[in-house]
């Protein structure tokens, strides 16, 4: 005979399982539709929705940079990304971090329009396009028309350092799994100075999790500037108006004055 305790046990430890299988990417139960080679298709225009372009680590909502411009470009508080909460620095990793942040209106590489390195370009308020085929995948991000090639079955490592790094990726169950390393040591992961050395080794993975939506998680590891491999993780979605489509943003006419002003001919 079934008792009401054994039932109520048995819903909870049930709920419970769901919950755990639902905060995992790739466990959800969901299989993508696939592509002419029986991959999960990724393909499409995706774009995150989170706080984490300003900072990766939980923080509160606080005024810009500039003053002048009062609550058009006050910062967006948020839960964060990171998971356990906070990036385990080393101390001179933590005193360049802060640094970073002193100094972020003239050193942020966004400013100046170089590429945005990854993590970083995965979760800048900006869309990005996934185009695949069984050799490459690409990732077109809209922000300076930087462009990242996957090579799925031609691993090679970097040939030089760069801001994209170099991407070697392969297919785990229902995830894309990209390990990239060859980084320059010239990228944020955000806008409050989180910073990285040549040595960033990322490890990420691309999970649907339903039709518009793909979990994203990324594993970081540089022994130069923190104590301990870390993680971050966040959902991505896809947009879905019929005339979605990335649109030229070519930044670095912006900020050409920033850059080159200083090497303009004086006239008198």
């Amino acid at each position: 005979m079934i008792t009401k305790r054994w039932f109520v046990g048995g819903a909870v430890l049930a709920g419970a399982l769901f919950l755990l299988a639902a905060s995992v990417p790739g466990q959800t139960g969901y299989k993508a539709p696939r592509t002419g080679d029986g991959k999960p298709n990724l393909n499409g225009i995706w774009q995150a929705m989170t706080s984490a372009h300003w900072d990766v680590e939980a923080h509160p909502a606080a005024p810009g940079p500039m003053w002048e411009l009062g609550a058009q470009f006050a910062i967006q508080g948020g839960a964060g990304i990171v998971e356990g909460g906070q990036i385990p620095y080393t101390a001179d990793g933590l005193k360049k971090k802060q640094e970073n942040f002193a100094n972020r209106t003239k050193l942020d590489p966004e400013i100046k329009c170089y590429l945005p390195g990854v993590p970083r370009a995965m979760y800048m308020p900006y869309p990005f396009q996934i185009v695949q085929n069984p050799k490459y995948i690409m990732i077109v991000h809209e922000f300076a028309g930087a462009v990242r090639t996957i090579y799925m079955d031609n691993h090679t490592d970097a040939p030089a350092p760069s801001w994209m790094g170099w991407s070697n990726g392969k297919w785990e169950g229902e995830s894309l799994v990209v390990d990239t390393k060859g980084y320059l040591d010239t990228t944020w992961f955000d806008r409050a100075g989180n910073h990285h050395s040549d040595e960033l080794h990322t490890i990420e993975r691309f999970s649907a999790r339903s039709p518009d939506t793909l979990n994203y998680e990324v594993t970081i590891n540089d022994p130069k500037t923190f104590t301990r491999t870390w993680k971050m993780s966040l959902p991505l979605y896809r947009r879905v108006e019929p005339n979605a489509q990335l649109t030229e943003y070519r930044c670095v006419e912006f900020s050409e004055e920033m850059l080159y002003g200083h090497l303009k001919k004086k006239t008198s």
